[in-house]
This record gives C-alpha cells, structure tokens and sequence, in this order.
C-alpha cells in the first residue's frame, strides 16, 4: 500500500531517480584483504605440512590441529575469492576493463585458484593463487593511477607482495 501511495507521487512530483553501482556506494576498494588471505592459505599449508612431520597422526592433538588449519585455510581461500570478486564487479566497469582486457581472465584464474586451493593442501597451487592476486592487485593501482612496490611480507610465509607507494 505505501509503495502504491509512493508511485502515485512520484507520478505527480517525478522524484529523481537514485543510482548507485553498490548496495552502498562507499567507493572504498583495497585488494588488500585479498592479498592477506592468499598470504594465509599458503601460511595454513606450510602449517599442516609441519604438523604432520612432528605429531602423531591420529592423535587428538594432531586432529584438532590439523582440522583447525584446514578450516582457515578453506576460509580465507573463499575470502581471497570474495573480495577479487566485489572488486571486479563493483569497481572495475568501462574504460577500466577496456584498458586491461586480460582482467576477466585473470579473475577467472583466481576463482579456479581459490577453489583449488580450498579442495587440495597443494603449495604450488597456493602460491599462484598469491601471485595472481598480486597480479590483479598491480592492475588495481595502476588504474588508480597508484604506483607500487614489490616486497617481502613481513610476516611468514615471506612471500613477494605487491604494495601501493603511498
């Protein structure tokens, strides 16, 4: 009934039409996030492959260990995802896709990474899903007109990571 009441209004009053490329067009984007859970999926797998060099399988020590990495491991591959996604659908529109036409293939590389990894403990495919994201992060600055640097992260796995020069 209000929705109706609205309608016969707007056809009075022709209210402006609100438009946002957003559920809440804040326009804050950061690839960041994205980078810290590839980082963390390597980080888990390097953790699990520790663990089962030094504790007993079976153990409860050992499973409850064991199960807790593979969690956040499987977590943060699906947040890695989460975010490249929301970037590439909410921010990266028009002339910015047209400059970078290799973008939705490297997002779909991305999916195919984050679900690989969340599926196997393969620190190879663990280690392209970073760098792909490193990848996507670069473009991200550049078509932000931010220049960046690549550097160690300072935390383990010590991995190469793309940073914005701010």
């Amino acid at each position: 009934m209000f929705h109706s009441f609205v309608q016969i209004l707007d056809h009075v009053f022709h209210f402006q039409k609100a438009k946002a490329h957003c559920d809440i067009p804040c326009g804050i984007y950061d690839p960041h996030q994205a980078q810290v859970a590839a980082l963390t999926v390597v980080r888990m797998i390097d953790l699990m492959e520790g663990l089962a060099k030094r504790e007993e399988k079976g153990s409860v020590a050992y499973d409850n260990s064991m199960s807790r990495y593979i969690a956040v491991k499987e977590e943060h591959a699906e947040l890695t995802k989460h975010e490249i996604r929301i970037i590439w659908g909410d921010f990266m529109k028009g002339k910015k896709l047209d400059e970078n036409p290799n973008l939705h293939d490297l997002v779909h590389q991305i999916m195919l990474l984050g679900s690989s990894a969340r599926q196997s403990a393969d620190r190879e495919v663990a280690l392209q899903l970073v760098d792909a994201v490193n990848e996507f992060a670069k473009i991200f600055w550049d078509v932000k007109g931010v220049e960046t640097k690549t550097a160690k992260a300072p935390y383990a796995p010590s991995l190469e990571m793309v940073y914005p020069v701010l």
